[in-house]
């Protein structure tokens, strides 16, 4: 009995790995080419209107501005894809960078289905969780959206100041607070480092904001590698 049930898991295991071998080539197929294009469609409104107007910048000043952009958020370009994947998954990744709002909807929203479910990072079921979570939030955050430009302003304008100011300088802070607080109870002892690491590069140092998110990424991710290896953590 035990050597068919061994052999049942096994080809479960199999089966599995196969099964998230295709998800993730159709993820590759669909995604890339979409994330490319809309990525190439950004520039037309400033070609069509460079065009309309001959007024082509020179080379210069364009790699000047995007040397500036990239000085103070090229961290971005690494840290994202890498902390945010394990909550978003390869799919998840795909619509999360299409569609924007990763760090505020797309990664909570990820986060918490997988906690309800009980999904392990890296699995297929986590992959299809991840996924339906994130088009719910995107569909979700279309209808808001979508109602915030039609009756937004006449809401905001009943509201008391104090509420207005607190949904304009406090939403994103409770978000990130939130989703902090989920992984901390289950990670306390990385929770630990997650923040102090942060707190210290921010009071000690002057680096950039995008080099102090950087450095509190990885070296958390070297921390919780060091935990697992030795065993004082599990996945």
């Amino acid at each position: 009995m035990e050597i068919f049930r061994a052999f049942r898991r096994k080809e479960k295991t199999v089966k599995e790995e196969e099964l998230m071998k295709e998800w993730k080539s159709s993820s590759i197929r669909i995604g890339s080419p979409t994330n490319i294009m809309a990525a190439l469609t950004a520039f037309i409104p400033v070609i069509w209107l460079c065009s309309s107007h001959n007024c082509w910048p020179p080379l210069q000043t364009v790699l000047t501005a995007w040397g500036m952009v990239a000085a103070s958020f090229g961290a971005f370009y690494f840290v994202e894809p890498i902390s945010y994947y394990a909550a978003l998954g390869m799919t998840g990744t795909y619509l999360s960078f299409l569609s924007g709002n990763i760090g505020n909807m797309r990664v909570p929203c990820a986060a918490l289905a997988l906690d309800t479910t009980g999904s392990k990072p890296g699995t297929l079921q986590a992959e299809l969780v991840s996924t339906m979570a994130i088009c719910g939030s995107i569909i979700t955050n279309l209808i808001a959206t979508s109602s915030a430009v039609l009756i937004g302003s006449a809401v905001l304008s009943v509201l008391p100041a104090i509420v207005v100011d607190g949904l304009t300088k406090y939403a994103s802070s409770a978000i990130f607070g939130a989703t902090f607080g989920n992984f901390a109870i289950k990670y306390p002892k990385l929770a630990v480092f997650a923040l102090l690491i942060p707190v210290l590069l921010k009071r000690f140092t002057s680096f950039p904001p995008a080099f102090v998110i950087a450095f509190s990424v990885f070296g958390t991710l070297l921390i919780a590698r060091i935990f697992y290896k030795n065993k004082w953590i599990s996945s």
